[in-house]
């Protein structure tokens, strides 16, 4: 897209608003809206914006910042209310009033790390998102209660399946939008569901899954249900996920993880990768885990991964290699869930294992690992070199702070801000007292 024919399509399917939006350090959407008549100067890059009340962002003196529209990122949203016109977007990049990437927008941090890829002679990272997520019934003030949709379990069909006709209509929203899906089922716990939609390039992969957050909450509130993407919302089953499948195109378009005469079909260069995940992923574990509730999901049982490993058979490993190969040859990184800021998770992940790819020998690769990890003890797993995943957001946000690598992906604004960010929540958590506590010890 051009600026000339977003104009023309705006123009010529009546849209009456434009909703500009970014994302916050915590991954939350914000968004300016604009009449179709300022249009043209968003698309000029003229929209500014009060940065010092986002999160993350920046100090009062520095407040001004301005909208800079990703063209290719034009969409009309189909699902909005249209009673007063049609509803578009455009997804920006934030800049500075001198007219700098800002150094905290959590996209430019992304892009950042793209270009220190392809200087390695890589040419893309393609990336394939499997966001699972609860629908709750509402009370009869429209207020969320824990009680699930349904009862249902892994591949249950109508009427056990009571999420089916909601997935359904999410998923053909999601179509109109261009997305193309691939499957959608109901998953292993009661009320839980995964619809998994075709890879692309980082960036747009990341764009795509704030998008499809927006539409699961949408159509879900219409149905009369509240989507949730919060790890673990029930104690006792199992959590929600969001597998991130990640492949390297070389610059012919290769996929450069495959070798077809290694018996894995794995080439070296992944396994380099493989093996710097591995070696950054407690680093990383606040970006792909980032709310206290996240490690309520990381716990053993819930095939959830708590140990850091990997294999190609292995469901119990944070990195599996799923069965095909070829062109779809790819690491399945599986700790990471949806409450993630997508662009900062997938960039500790691309330097993480861009680390691995240049400073990683063969002799010093992290083998693979063929047990059933939970029924190693902590002292086997310690002696097959096998670390716990944090237990909880005080313990990541640590290894956060110890993983220079981390810094200098995030940079120093947004690692600061990121950090006391979840200092505060940890903080703010550790001095509530919950109803598991009352019960256990109001009679001692």
């Amino acid at each position: 897209m051009d600026k000339k024919a977003i104009l023309e399509n705006a123009a010529k399917e009546g849209v009456r608003y434009v909703r500009l939006q970014f994302t916050d350090i915590l991954g939350t959407i914000k968004a300016v809206e604009i009449s179709v008549g300022q249009l043209e100067e968003a698309l000029d890059n003229k929209i500014m914006f009060d940065g010092s009340s986002i999160e993350g962002f920046v100090r009062i003196k520095e407040a001004d910042m301005f909208l800079h529209p990703d063209l290719d990122t034009w969409m009309i949203l189909g699902f909005e209310d249209e009673t007063y016109g049609k509803v578009a977007r455009l997804i920006c990049d934030v800049y500075t009033a001198k007219g700098e990437p800002f150094e905290g927008d959590p996209r430019y941090i992304l892009k950042r790390a793209v270009k220190k890829m392809r200087s390695m002679g890589l040419e893309s990272l393609n990336v394939g998102f499997e966001p699972e997520f609860f629908l709750f019934k509402l009370d009869s003030h429209g207020e969320p209660i824990i009680d699930t949709i349904d009862h249902a379990s892994y591949f249950d069909l109508s009427p056990m399946d009571g999420g089916e006709y909601v997935r359904r209509d999410i998923a053909m929203e999601l179509e109109k939008l261009g997305f193309v899906i691939q499957t959608a089922h109901h998953e292993v716990a009661p009320g839980q569901n995964e619809i998994n939609f075709r890879f692309s390039d980082v960036v747009m992969a990341c764009d795509n899954v704030q998008t499809f957050k927006q539409v699961v909450k949408f159509v879900a509130r219409k149905r009369g249900y509240l989507a949730t993407f919060m790890p673990k919302p029930i104690a006792g089953i199992n959590g929600s996920g969001m597998h991130t499948n990640c492949s390297i195109g070389g610059p012919k378009g290769e996929n450069v993880f495959y070798d077809p005469k290694d018996k894995m079909g794995l080439s070296l260069l992944c396994r380099q990768w493989i093996s710097g995940i591995i070696r950054h992923a407690r680093g990383f574990s606040a970006l792909t885990n980032p709310t206290v509730n996240s490690y309520k999901r990381l716990i053993p049982g819930y095939e959830a991964p708590c140990y850091v490993c990997w294999s190609d058979c292995n469901r119990s490993a944070m990195i599996r290699i799923p069965a095909a190969k070829g062109a779809a040859t790819r690491t399945e990184i599986r700790n990471v869930d949806p409450t993630a800021n997508p662009y900062l998770a997938l960039a500790a992940i691309l330097a993480s294992g861009l680390d691995g790819i240049a400073n990683t020998a063969e002799k010093d690769l992290v083998p693979p690992v063929y047990d059933d990890i939970f029924a190693l003890s902590r002292l086997e797993r310690e002696e097959r070199g096998i670390e716990n995943l944090p237990e909880n957001l005080k313990d990541a946000v640590k290894a956060l702070k110890a993983d220079p690598l981390m810094r200098e992906t995030l940079g120093d604004h947004c690692f600061e801000k990121y950090v006391t960010a979840k200092q505060i929540e940890w903080d703010n958590y550790r001095g509530l007292v919950t109803e598991w506590e009352i019960k256990k010890y109001l009679n001692h």
